[in-house]
């Protein structure tokens, strides 16, 4: 198993590496530097690296999520129609930014998540003409998926009624730790960075076989614990974990998230970061008082926790609430998350972590800037040399 997860793994690194450099990781910074005209959009044949790229990690098993594969597929196949047809930029732009909002909406079955996502994190402004796009592509989208996969929400959570305005304080709590929490989650993405990229100076297939290897083991072991994580969220939002080892898992997949990440294949965050949100929730209400929890169950805070990581890791809070809320159908914590998700965004930065996709970001555009320092970029109608 070892041995096998580690060639996989490997094989995915040697493809990003030796045909599309920019498929590496989620792809979603790259995203947002061709969207802003930072970088110019990408070749063909990042789709299949991205693709076959990404099969072969997250099937392998590691601890990475399908929504970053599938957001820069979707840009890049914008982009492909926009060359083909000879769009303007403003044109262009608009089908860059559909078919990522497309592209997350179908990982998630979340239409609306997905439009957010365009306006919130990509282009950071409303515009009519981006916003009719992401709409448009993601309902389409998602009525393509919902005919191989069915209409419900991705995870079944047990009907949770609107809870007291009284409880809003320790769900402001739970924030608070999240902030916290995601902080160090941002620190610990780059710090593995950092170091895969000192080891891949060397040897370029090295840290990805070796990830390959310790998930291979953690498989054998206990395969729940490894993947994406969608059981381990699913487990926690229906309370069917063990108490006693959440801590554990928690602190695992916490580092697992880090260094798979960092093993550069495609892969996101995205679902990796709802994991550990769900255990920080349940870790956090086995703090509480019996009393407390009879008006919160547990499983509330394991659904606030999912929304207050998100938006403390990628500080875009509006995607995040309303991901989680479309993902679990649990519209009556949405003031909760609300009052999560505002500690966490006061906080995070004020423990001086950037915006996760800020910083993934920087690195793309400083990795472009080395590989191709000598060739003339071109950004719309301005001729950049790097």
């Amino acid at each position: 198993m070892m041995a096998l997860v580690a060639v996989m793994a490997a094989m995915a690194a040697w493809l990003v590496q030796r045909f599309a450099p920019s498929a590496s990781g989620s792809g979603i910074p790259h995203v947002e530097a061709v969207v802003c005209g930072e970088l110019p959009p990408a070749p063909f044949r990042l789709l299949p690296v991205k693709f076959l790229g990404g099969l072969l990690a997250i099937g392998s098993g590691l601890a990475l999520g399908r929504e970053g594969p599938s957001v820069q597929m979707g840009a890049s196949v914008g982009g492909l129609l926009s060359r083909r047809f000879r769009f303007s930029d403003e044109q262009t732009r608009a089908l860059l930014a559909a078919g990522a909002g497309a592209g997350l909406a179908t990982a998630f079955n979340a239409p609306l998540a997905g439009a957010v996502f365009v306006l919130e994190e990509l282009v950071r402004r409303f515009d009519v003409r981006i916003a009719v796009a992401a709409l448009s592509a993601s309902a389409g989208a998602i009525f393509v998926a919902r005919v191989f996969y069915g209409s419900a929400p991705d995870f079944a959570v047990p009907a949770i009624a609107f809870l007291p305005l009284g409880v809003g304080w320790i769900f402001f709590g739970l924030g608070l730790l999240a902030g916290v929490a995601g902080a160090a989650y941002t620190r610990a993405i780059l710090m593995a960075l950092r170091f895969a990229d000192r080891l891949r100076a060397r040897t370029p297939l090295v840290p990805a076989a070796i990830v390959g290897a310790a998930v291979g083991a953690l498989a054998w072991w206990s395969p729940s614990w490894v993947g994406g994580g969608d059981p381990l969220t699913q487990a926690a939002l229906s309370g069917e974990v063990v108490l006693a080892l959440l801590p554990w898992v928690f602190f695992l997949r916490f580092f697992l998230g880090a260094a798979c990440y960092a093993a550069g294949t495609p892969g996101g965050i995205f679902a990796p970061m709802l994991v550990l949100g769900a255990q920080l929730g349940l870790l956090f209400s086995m703090l509480l008082p019996g009393t407390i929890l009879s008006d919160s169950p547990a499983q509330a805070f394991a659904v606030v926790g999912m929304a207050a990581f998100f938006i403390a890791v990628v500080r875009s809070p509006l995607t995040g609430i309303v991901l989680v809320t479309e993902l679990t159908g649990s519209f009556p914590l949405l003031l909760p998350m609300l009052a999560a998700g505002t500690a966490a965004m006061i906080v995070a930065p004020m423990l001086g972590a950037a915006p996760i996709y800020d910083a993934l970001k920087e690195r793309t555009l400083a990795s472009a800037r080395r590989s191709d320092s000598s060739k003339p970029i071109v950004v719309g109608d301005i001729a950049q040399r790097k």
